[in-house]
């Protein structure tokens, strides 16, 4: 199948190595990404996170537009979150860099920016598309990041959805099609020695509400063909990250549980039968369909016995430094009563460290 030969060969570049023991508090850091204040590499904010990855207490940042002044001032910052992290564990660099209104670098701070999926696809084959991702990841690299949220593989099946086709962010309804596309957007990453994450796990494209405002039943309108990308893209040997959206459907968890801290979801539908082996991260734990309903402790043990091996923070809503110390304190303690939650960390971490040892040694190349 072209699909998985193409895939396949995309991971060859990024060589791994092994992985190495680290104190339970270090594993549990590596399950942490969090949002920062500041947008210059001697801000208060940038010091405490480069401070955090120096002593293995979180995995990873994520970007916005307001961590964005300009290209020196991002490209310092990633050599200084580089330069901190302990040998052989990379920070997760992250951002949402789709194309069109979804980015974090647009034309003020000096990126080339591209269209949005619907109108690459309107205008492009999967094949010629490429080119585009091509400039897109090679741009994204040479700020020194190393983590893209993207692609998009929710399905654009209905017209009104406030979250993705309202943006363009689906680059069509047909689950092979969708496929074939995220492959080239996959595969231009990797060249560009960019890890990839597939989203939003198991569909926002049918929902009728956004997962920002609150709770997203899809019961009524989610199908099965939603699946079909990642289907298509997991059999073909994808192994980055899946994004796991905060969706409720409670045909497949009565529960009423949202996807992200669902274990049918995660555990039975993902990984049991897509057989996902790659690195489960949620989509923002901030969002109002999370926020609003659990509190920090219940988010984070619910997430983690559900399957999930990174816990994403925008850490706009919560706002404050301490963030990931308290979640890494939440991970620790339920670890301390409860061998099989501590199992969970140390399965996580496992997988953690296998796709980092696949950021490219020298991901920064010339735009």
């Amino acid at each position: 199948m072209r699909l998985a030969t193409m895939l396949l060969a995309t991971l060859l570049p990024l060589a791994a190595s092994p992985a190495f023991a680290q104190s339970l508090e270090q594993m549990a850091g590596q399950m942490i990404v969090v949002g920062f204040v500041g947008n210059g590499v001697d801000d208060k904010g940038v010091a405490a996170l480069r401070a955090e990855i120096a002593a293995g207490d979180i995995g990873g940042v994520m970007y916005l537009k307001t961590n964005v002044a300009s290209r020196k001032a991002v490209e310092a910052m990633n050599t200084a979150f580089r330069e901190a992290a302990p040998a052989g564990l990379p920070p997760f660099i992250t951002l949402d860099q789709e194309g069109g209104l979804v980015e974090r670098l647009d034309s003020a701070a000096g990126f080339k920016e591209i269209p949005d999926a619907a109108s690459v696809a309107a205008k492009n084959t999967p094949a010629e598309a490429r080119a585009i991702y091509d400039g897109l990841a090679q741009g994204v690299a040479a700020w020194g990041f190393n983590v893209n949220f993207a692609p998009v593989v929710d399905l654009s099946v209905n017209p009104n959805n406030q979250v993705i086709a309202k943006y363009g962010r689906a680059f069509g309804k047909d689950g092979k099609v969708v496929a074939e596309y995220a492959a080239e957007v996959i595969a231009a990453h990797h060249a560009a020695g960019l890890l990839t994450s597939l989203k939003h796990f198991p569909g926002h494209g049918s929902s009728t509400a956004d997962s920002h405002e609150g709770f997203v039943d899809i019961t009524k309108t989610w199908k099965d063909s939603e699946l079909e990308p990642y289907r298509e893209l997991i059999s073909g040997g994808y192994e980055d990250m899946v994004m796991i959206g905060h969706l409720i459907d409670t045909n497949v968890d009565p529960s009423g549980m949202p996807s992200s801290l669902s274990k049918p979801w995660i555990e039975d539908k993902l990984r049991g039968e897509l057989g996902f082996k790659g690195v489960v991260i949620t989509d923002d734990l901030e969002m109002g369909a999370i926020r609003d309903h659990f509190s920090l402790k219940e988010t984070v043990v619910n997430a983690v016995r559900a399957g999930v091996d990174v816990l994403l923070f925008s850490n706009t809503a919560y706002q404050r430094a301490t963030l990931g110390d308290e979640v890494r304190a939440i991970l620790l303690a339920e670890a301390e009563a409860d061998p099989v939650f501590k199992a969970r960390i140390e399965e996580s971490f496992k997988r953690i460290v296998a796709l980092k040892s696949r950021i490219g040694a020298d991901n920064v190349q010339a735009q």
